[in-house]
């Protein structure tokens, strides 16, 4: 029998096998020796023990598509980045992090804005624009009011989802909208930092529908980026590659050198202005960091 993890905890792992339900299983000692952990999200081969109390051996750990180091979870399809359009206000700089940090993980990524309903529609297409026209899947919705969910649902369909974004946006009550049947805790804003406490404290995946996954992973308000290069930053700005042709240094950084393609797009409005300031602000971060 096959099924994913969804939960670990003191060395149980609880397995959703589709039209079956939920398996408390044990791992065998054959992972142990071989130094393999199982991780939420894996795709699993149990052996029922019990049918009735529902308790089974996981035999094996079928071949992972992917493995996020940050949160340690496998086989991700997506991951949905939720920011709130207000209340807290979008953190850009932050947003681009989260963004190279799942691109760097090399898992596709789409970026979903809630809370539509606190800002107007030119507030909100300020900035949802500017990710849309760099190539992202942006989806805009109101988990209080409901509105979007539709949308965001035929995109998780059929996919496990990990949905990522700081505190207070919003995640666990938008997961509430896509699966009522789970209610997730979810925590008020502080109205004096309008930042939100942590309410969730572990990796889990919830089954939505057949094979339908999304997993909460705990609010974060910072985040460091990879240990990769300087120079590696700009794939990571896919609305660059057009212009790079026209500058006229090979590997041009994009922010210092005469005649480049990058710097005159953005002098000419072809690339975000915020993005951008971003991407210098990253660069610089990068280049001061100490090689040992």
């Amino acid at each position: 029998m096959q099924g994913k993890i969804i939960k670990g905890i003191s060395g149980f792992y609880y397995v959703h096998v589709v039209e079956s339900g939920i398996y408390e299983c044990k791992a065998k000692g054959v992972f142990r020796s071989r130094n393999i952990k199982p991780l939420v999200g894996d795709n699993v081969e149990i052996a029922v023990l019990d049918e009735e109390h529902k308790k089974g051996n996981i035999e094996a750990i079928l071949p992972r598509s992917n493995e996020l180091v940050r949160p340690a979870v496998a086989n991700i399809d997506l991951a949905l980045i939720i920011f709130a359009a207000a209340k807290p206000k979008p953190n850009f700089n932050l947003l681009d992090r989260f963004l190279i940090l799942m691109e760097y993980q090399e898992v596709p990524v789409a970026i979903c804005f809630n809370k539509t309903d606190l800002v107007s529609e030119e507030q909100l297409h300020s900035f949802a624009d500017i990710y849309a026209a760099c190539g992202y899947r942006v989806l805009l919705a109101s988990a209080a009011r409901e509105d979007g969910i539709e949308e965001v649902l035929a995109l998780l369909r059929g996919k496990t989802t990990a949905v990522a974004g700081p505190s207070g946006v919003g995640k666990s009550t938008l997961a509430n909208c896509l699966q009522p049947n789970v209610r997730m805790e979810t925590g008020a804003i502080s109205r004096k930092i309008e930042r939100g406490r942590h309410t969730t404290r572990h990796s889990e995946i919830i089954p939505i529908c057949g094979n339908t996954y999304i997993m909460d992973t705990p609010g974060f308000s910072t985040l460091d980026i990879p240990g990769f290069e300087k120079e590696d930053l700009q794939r990571f700005y896919p609305e660059f590659a057009a212009y790079e042709p026209y500058c006229r240094f090979q590997g041009c950084s994009h922010i210092s050198e005469p005649d480049c393609g990058v710097k005159q797009a953005l002098a000419d409005g072809k690339i975000s202005g915020l993005r951008y300031g971003n991407y210098k602000l990253l660069y610089e971060e990068l280049k001061s960091v100490k090689k040992y």
